[in-house]
């Protein structure tokens, strides 16, 4: 059900650090997308071992850095670690932006300006959450130059131009609730991600 597509030494640690942390879970699980899937990366699992979560930040940034982003942005609250993790290894501020009221918004910050910045996630399935967050500063002036995530889920057909970063891609079913054959199996559906219900 699952393949890694990156057959490097860095995408190699990072599954073996996800097998160990009890990151890479099974079951039957709504992912924040809305669509459902018999896997789930739970990368909060993964990062709160620091050592896990400096050497996922120090690779990632490695591959941002060509980039040069001014500061980096990530979506709360599954973006918080590995954004701030990534900044602390460029050597940059860290800003993130998060829900009020199901809405997208930088609550806590002010707005950078006309900056560059890079976009960081834990794991990437749709890229909504990310690019909404992205979208925010991008819209007041601010220069999306890049994008990374620990892991990138995405299917083949899902913003396949974007140019997203990862330390390791996967590549594992979903399914629409309509469609779902673990629902219709009547396995219990557990919803781990923290976005609202897609609508």
């Amino acid at each position: 059900m699952s393949c890694s597509c990156e057959k490097n030494e860095v995408s190699k640690k990072i599954l073996e650090m996800m097998k160990e942390s009890g990151a890479h879970l099974q079951g039957h699980f709504k992912l924040t997308s809305g669509l459902h899937s018999d896997n789930y990366m739970q990368c909060a699992l993964m990062l709160r071992y620091p050592k896990f979560a400096a050497y996922a930040g120090e690779e990632l940034a490695k591959l941002l850095a060509p980039a040069k982003p001014d500061f980096i942005l990530s979506p709360a609250l599954g973006g918080l670690i590995i954004g701030h993790e990534v900044a602390r290894a460029l050597g940059v501020p860290f800003i993130f932006t998060e829900r009020v009221d199901g809405e997208m918004r930088l609550k806590r910050f002010p707005h950078p300006g006309k900056l560059r910045f890079a976009l960081v996630e834990d794991v990437c399935t749709t890229g909504k959450s990310s690019r909404e967050a992205a979208q925010i500063l991008a819209a007041d002036g601010a220069e999306w130059v890049a994008s990374g995530s620990i892991v990138d889920r995405r299917s083949p057909d899902c913003l396949p131009d974007w140019d997203l970063k990862s330390l390791v891609k996967v590549c594992f079913a979903t399914y629409t609730a309509e469609e779902c054959p673990l629902c219709k199996e009547g396995l219990p559906l557990v919803k781990p991600g923290s976005r609202p219900d897609a609508k």
